[in-house]
């Protein structure tokens, strides 16, 4: 370039102005090529690095087998399930600031986030010190990857970049179900017809977990705080950290790490650690009789202060006088009949026996037809746990546990 600069002086043919012009605009030029190239390099190498990443995270699956494994690879090679920079998520939640802080769970903190283009999110950071780990982080992207359903929580992604590991989900306003049925300022805004609606939609998404997917997911710590609620109250499950997934007509198994909550848990798994679609059946027994009376498992009732709601419900049913745990703050809203059928339904999901207590189709089946529903036997766990010298605890674990002592769970 420059021999033809001289070149051109030589001949008289640009002026001195003119060379300098030219060598400015080349060097931009030169320079505009080389920032162009050092930035597409180093998109590249932060793509690798990421990819690097996941792919060590998920190199081994979860399960023992190739499924959840197999699950990702084909999300990711799809391109439908999206690793986001954490540059991105930092910016969207304003580095994480506590002001966009929703709660903290056990997995770690949840942050609501905004991305550039106006979408809200809700993003669940990995704690250093979490109960849960890098196990349960990939067992909830293996299974909620491919899941699809109106009445489950929508996981638009993760963030895995050094040690930051982090699950992107929809933006739920109107938060867990038991910041609400749980508050006596808030519960009056679910009025009957809204609760029957919260619980058909848990039953439908427990369903299709059951039976409607491409595979078997049996959830293990369904309870309020794992039901999120959108802008119109629809119930979405979600926490999908402790479930297991099955393939194939396997339908149950057994672990020695018993997890979930207390309170929530079938006898047969917290005693033996067998779990099965009825531990499911079971929990959401629990759950929707917490739906239906506006109290927790483990409230206190001073007419029996040793039995847990279970086993105060079930004591009003043999008495015919169940209308007596109905949810003042329905007020006249809820229908006598209805809150029976409920209530009888409850009860047969909480049996002692999990051969005794209905599958989720049938669940769903009696909830939105009139149909003949058979009586329910003795419930488990119907006292709660006792401490030392006798005395009644009215207060039970509500966090998810990694391990259960089960001698803490007494039934009658």
């Amino acid at each position: 370039m420059y021999i033809w600069i001289a070149w051109y002086r030589k001949k008289g043919l640009i002026r001195k102005k003119g060379v300098l012009a030219v060598i400015v605009v080349s060097s931009a030029v030169v320079f505009l090529l080389l920032v162009a190239f050092f930035h597409y390099f180093g998109r590249r190498q932060r793509r690798t690095a990421r990819a690097r990443n996941s792919e060590k995270l998920f190199s081994f699956t979860t399960f023992g087998d190739p499924l959840g494994e197999k699950e990702i690879d084909e999300s990711r090679r799809n391109g439908d399930f999206p690793f986001f920079d954490l540059s991105t998520i930092a910016a969207a939640t304003n580095n994480f600031s506590s002001d966009n802080k929703l709660g903290q769970g056990g997995f770690g903190p949840v942050y609501k986030g905004v991305l550039l283009n106006g979408k809200e999110i809700a993003v669940k950071r990995l704690s250093k010190h979490s109960g849960q780990g890098v196990e349960e982080f990939k067992n909830e992207i293996v299974l909620i990857a491919k899941l699809q359903h109106r009445n489950l929580v929508r996981m638009l992604g993760c963030c895995v970049e050094g040690e930051e590991k982090m699950l992107i989900y929809e933006f739920l306003p109107n938060k867990s179900l038991d910041s609400i049925i749980f508050d006596e300022s808030k519960r009056s805004v679910l009025d009957w017809k809204k609760r029957l609606e919260i619980i058909c939609g848990i039953a439908r998404g427990m369903l299709y977990l059951h039976q409607d997917s491409r595979f078997r997911v049996i959830h293990r710590d369904l309870k309020a705080s794992n039901v999120l609620l959108d802008a119109t109250m629809n119930p979405k499950i979600s926490d999908f950290g402790m479930a297991r997934m099955f393939g194939g007509d396997q339908i149950e198994g057994d672990t020695k790490r018993v997890v979930g909550t207390y309170g929530y848990m079938s006898p047969e798994y917290a005693m033996h650690g067998h779990f099965s679609m009825k531990s499911d059946v079971y929990s959401f027994g629990v759950l929707l009789l917490e739906i239906i009376t506006g109290k927790k498992n483990s409230s206190y009732f001073p007419d029996a202060p040793s039995l847990s709601l279970v086993g105060h419900v079930w004591e009003l049913w043999k008495e015919d006088k169940a209308l007596e745990a109905v949810d003042s703050a329905l007020g006249n809203s809820y229908s006598g009949y209805e809150f029976l059928k409920c209530i009888q339904i409850g009860l047969l999901c909480v049996q002692e026996h999990a051969t005794h207590r209905p599958t989720m189709s049938t669940v769903v089946f009696m909830l939105s037809n009139e149909t003949t529903i058979p009586l329910p036997k003795h419930p488990a766990f119907i006292v709660k746990k006792i401490n030392t010298g006798d005395k009644i605890s009215s207060s039970e674990e509500t966090n998810s546990v990694n391990g259960v002592t089960v001698t803490m769970i007494q039934a009658r």
